[in-house]
């Protein structure tokens, strides 16, 4: 097996419904094997500066060729993965590389931070993709979104209006997907719902309320299109920021669920992003 790992191509085709005539989006994504997502998962180890590091290794393994930090006050940069597409319209992908002293960080987030570079690899087919996608390790979350926020506040006025969707990862593997929906752009909660329906795969909804917040935020007050996407639950919610935050606590067969249901989502919001404004019904 290669450094990068073994990629598999699928093509769904979506069936949007209340479009006239109906529009059909052939979506080609791939997927990376479960060996190597488990690989990448088990790279958790060290501080926050040592999980930027391996997340630009992660990065470099897949074969993006544009990987670049960015520095930010006196933590560890974000780090910066480009995937070209034909478009200057972006898609951004994001998931905090730090954790906090307690526990291992797997699940928050390493759970995350680790996916980012098997989701380039899975999006980085042949021909190149509409939209340029920009993937993002974000540091300094755990401290008041500081990554991210720096990220966000640093752009242009005309870079903002380029990015069409930031979609966040934070704390996957506890259980089956979930959503943050009340904190979600309707037109994005929408296409995760289609592309879940038609891989059928699980998604439900949990608001992450109560003073909590995530990266998706730092993006929420320039108006740009966010979603989360996560797995706590009130039952999981005590593993963040415990002991028991290890990599005991990842539940791999629900976790590669929630990478083939991102990959799918990903290359949908790439070819069917418009076409998502309907209701949709999904068909295989």
């Amino acid at each position: 097996m290669s450094a990068s790992g073994r990629l598999r191509p699928l093509l769904i085709v979506l069936c949007l419904a209340g479009l006239a005539p109906a529009a059909v989006a052939q979506v080609r994504f791939g997927v990376v094997d479960r060996a190597t997502i488990e690989s990448r998962l088990k790279r958790y180890r060290g501080n926050n500066a040592t999980r930027e590091l391996t997340v630009k290794q992660l990065f470099g393994e897949a074969g993006c060729k544009d990987v670049s930090e960015q520095q930010v006050k006196h933590y560890p940069p974000n780090v910066i993965c480009v995937l070209p597409g034909e478009t200057e319209k972006i898609i951004l992908v994001g998931g905090h590389t730090d954790r906090v002293r307690v526990g291992d960080g797997v699940v928050d987030n390493w759970s995350s931070a680790s996916l980012l570079s098997s989701l380039f690899f899975s999006e980085n087919i042949q021909p190149p993709r509409r939209h340029t996608f920009v993937f993002i390790g974000f540091t300094g979350e755990e401290d008041g979104l500081i990554g991210s926020a720096f990220y966000a506040k640093h752009l242009s006025d005309a870079e903002r209006s380029r990015i069409v969707a930031m979609v966040n990862l934070d704390t996957l593997g506890l259980g089956p997907t979930e959503v943050w929906a009340s904190h979600a752009d309707r037109q994005l909660l929408d296409a995760l719902a289609l592309v879940a329906n038609t891989m059928k795969l699980p998604l439900a909804a949990f608001n992450v309320e109560g003073g909590a917040s995530t990266d998706s935020e730092s993006f929420a007050k320039y108006k740009i299109p966010r979603i989360t996407i996560h797995t706590i639950t009130r039952e999981t919610w005590p593993i963040l920021h415990s002991d028991n935050d290890t990599y005991s606590a990842v539940k791999m067969d629900n976790y590669y669920d929630t990478y083939r249901l991102l990959a799918a989502y990903l290359a949908f919001l790439d070819s069917g992003l418009d076409a998502a404004q309907s209701q949709p019904k999904a068909s295989h």
